[in-house]
């Protein structure tokens, strides 16, 4: 069950294929169950979520998806629009202004303006109430870019914090900042294989985001394989090596070597996590069936 039913923000990013979305998704169901209103914001993504909560398409407008899991597919040029109608206290003069060739083409020249539309309505999303001054959302999930673009985006506020001055948009950047380096309502999820470049790139990711002042609170590692093979008979398997395949008990000898060779490569990965990060992890097992589908993402919301 989902342990960050205490926090504001969850901050999913890792290696581009390693299963985010899918995490966002089993993440979101796992809080759900637990009673929280969720909102899943995606930075202008191929669009796969709908397909694995079983709802409609998903937009750059917020929509439910399924109960209690909100969700959008955030466009940078709307969430420009719309923090400009904030700002200006007008929905029309805001699209007027923003509708500008020459404005969006300052917008666009402006280095890290569209990561920040995007992580800025995110966070923005957090402070959203409703009639009541209740929290609309309880927590927001961010289903970040993958590894070097993530890093990119989170590294914006800070960059907003040094360059530029005091004003509406330096003030939600010092507010964002802040939320993202509060342990207490903001977590930090990467997503990996267990296999050695994802496993390479996550390390390198938490050494980044260590840099930066930032810490990752959790570790899941997608598409573990449950092992059939003893170390020695791994070892005893690979020392087959390649050959010609003539024959069904061939065929079964060259499947086991391959896989003892996936299960060395996968506790390798996972003894280099450990020893290299000291951050908790969780373990999501492979689904040989089809796991694009709500069925598969709630057995994977049990296990999250």
């Amino acid at each position: 069950m989902s342990t960050f039913a205490d926090k504001r923000f969850v901050v999913v990013t890792g290696k581009g294929g390693v299963g985010k979305t899918t995490v966002c998704a089993a993440e979101a169901l796992a809080l759900a169950e637990k009673g929280k209103r969720v909102l899943v914001a995606m930075c202008n993504a191929k669009e796969r979520l709908s397909t694995l909560l079983g709802g409609p398409a998903i937009g750059p407008d917020v929509a439910l998806v399924t109960r209690g899991v909100w969700a959008v597919n955030i466009q940078p040029e709307k969430a420009i629009e719309e923090y400009g109608s904030l700002v200006l206290h007008s929905r029309a003069l805001s699209r007027r202004l923003f509708d500008s060739k020459y404005v969006r083409a300052f917008l666009r020249a402006v280095p890290g303006m569209h990561e920040w539309s995007m992580l800025g309505k995110a966070w923005w999303h957090t402070t959203e109430t409703l009639a009541d001054g209740s929290l609309k959302y309880d927590v927001v999930i961010l289903d970040a870019p993958a590894t070097g673009h993530g890093l990119d985006m989170l590294r914006v506020p800070k960059v907003i914090l040094d360059v530029v001055p005091p004003g509406l948009l330096r003030r939600d950047a010092e507010r964002a900042w802040t939320l993202f380096r509060d342990p207490a309502n903001c977590a930090i999820v990467v997503v990996t294989l267990p296999e050695e470049m994802p496993t390479t790139e996550t390390i390198e990711l938490a050494r980044g985001l260590a840099e930066m002042g930032l810490k990752v609170n959790r570790v899941v590692v997608n598409g573990v394989l449950p092992p059939l093979f003893s170390r020695d008979e791994r070892a005893a398997l690979e020392a087959l090596g390649p050959f010609d395949v003539h024959s069904s008990g061939e065929a079964a000898l060259s499947a086991a070597r391959d896989r003892a060779t996936r299960e060395r490569i996968q506790a390798e990965s996972l003894n280099r996590l450990s020893r290299e990060l000291n951050v908790p992890a969780a373990f999501l097992p492979l689904l040989l069936e089809d796991a694009a589908n709500p069925e598969a993402i709630r057995q994977l919301a049990k296990r999250i």
